[in-house]
């Protein structure tokens, strides 16, 4: 592979900002916390104008992660041989807009292969909100959304696992990492990769998803979520101890990051987190608010973690009953208890996975089913949906119109 130019110059320019030295030294190679920082600071660098989904910026972050795997001696994992795996999107600048904008995006997949039975899948979204059209907590004029903590660290993070894991440490798996595209539009990327892998995903023997580890807090806390998709989890989170970190731990295999994607597919999952902050989706998340360490501490915790579980085998996977629905706007009153695929491109809106005990799984709802009405409101998208749910209260009654297949099915339910 000839690697592209500017990836080459924003290594060269984040080393020379980091450093104040030579684009040439070696320094940041051989301290790490050092190396986190050069890559956050070039992937959250105003040149990438926020890594927007299917927008240039895009494009320059997904060729210095191609760049970074190689250098780092992965082989490329994406379509045809190559380091890229490409997938549509339809964009819309907000919820009523009337036109969609048709986009490329872009995931970038490395692997590590040891010879194994089994694959750990390791990533991390790279998009972020470009100048903040959509999505965004900022209240101002646009502005570029550089997305340090979000999510430019949890790349980092997969490139020094990725770094540790090559040197020939915890070899009795594979390793696939995945830096996906899309997240913030609703995990397209995951969504589209699970959907159209370059690995057998019955090989996959569990996810690690990061997403936002850039500010762990003076307590050293890690959030981490997941935690009841597999037997596993527990006993090993409760008795792992590194470098003071303590854990707050929550079961569920659904969450607003691309874990979710795997975890539907019946794979154990567990997402890393250091918690929320006054910066998420602002164009403050810049790249000096990143707590290097911290992330280095974190990236030092995972590999500890798979280290533990290097001679378990293949490790089962439980379903989780769910918290919270994801990505549920706070200010609705009832929900469903589904997870809707954010990909559809259809009429209606499809069911991507039904928690169990909750109002869609005891009205006979199935992942699958494409919703079509809610009480008096016709869903033609995930916007007639919300739009939908937005009538209810607790304890209201309605039917519900589904496509199930070729069949069209009206179910009453109790929210």
């Amino acid at each position: 592979m000839i690697l592209n130019g500017t990836s080459k110059i924003g290594y060269a320019l984040a080393l020379a900002l980091v450093l104040g030295l030579s684009p040439m030294t070696s320094t940041a190679q051989h301290d790490p916390a050092l190396q986190l920082q050069v890559d956050v600071v070039y992937l959250a660098s105003d040149l990438l104008q926020g890594r927007e989904t299917g927008k240039k910026g895009e494009r320059m972050a997904a060729d210095y992660i191609a760049y970074r795997f190689e250098e780092i001696g992965l082989e490329p994992k994406g379509y045809g041989g190559e380091w890229y795996q490409d997938f549509e999107v339809q964009y819309k600048a907000h919820p009523h807009a009337k036109e969609t904008e048709e986009r490329t995006a872009r995931n970038v997949i490395g692997y590590l292969g040891n010879g194994a039975d089994y694959t750990i899948v390791i990533g991390a979204h790279y998009d972020h909100l470009g100048h903040g059209i959509m999505g965004s907590r900022h209240t101002g004029d646009p502005a570029i959304h550089n997305g340090a903590d979000d999510n430019a660290s949890g790349v980092a993070g997969i490139f020094r696992l990725a770094e540790v894991l090559s040197e020939g440490k915890s070899t009795n798996n594979n390793y696939l990492f995945i830096a996906f595209s899309g997240e913030e539009m609703g995990l397209f990327g995951s969504k589209y990769y699970v959907q159209n892998p370059t690995i057998n995903l019955k090989k996959v023997n569990y996810m690690l998803n990061l997403d936002m580890v850039g500010r762990l807090n003076e307590e050293k806390t890690l959030s981490v979520n997941g935690a009841g998709t597999s037997p596993e989890w527990d006993g090993l989170l409760a008795d792992l101890s590194v470098g003071g970190i303590s854990t707050v731990v929550s079961e569920s295999g659904i969450g607003p990051s691309d874990h979710t994607s795997f975890y539907l597919e019946d794979i154990p999952v567990l997402h890393f987190f250091t918690g929320q902050h006054e910066d998420y989706h602002k164009p403050e998340d810049d790249s000096e608010l990143v707590n290097y360490k911290g992330l280095l501490l974190t990236t030092d915790y995972i590999l500890a973690l798979i280290e533990e579980l290097d001679d378990a085998g293949k490790i089962a996977f439980t379903k989780t009953k769910d918290e919270q629905e994801s990505r549920r706007p706070a200010a609705y009153k009832v929900t469903l208890g589904v997870m809707p695929d954010y990909v559809f491109q259809g009429t209606g809106m499809r069911i991507d996975g039904v928690m169990e005990g909750r109002t869609a799984d005891n009205a006979g709802m199935k992942k699958g089913d494409i919703i079509l009405k809610i009480g008096d409101t016709a869903v033609k998208d995930i916007y007639g949906y919300m739009e939908g749910l937005g009538q209810f209260e607790k304890g209201d009654k309605t039917n519900v119109v589904v496509k199930r297949g070729e069949e069209t099915l009206e179910l009453e339910v109790e929210f």
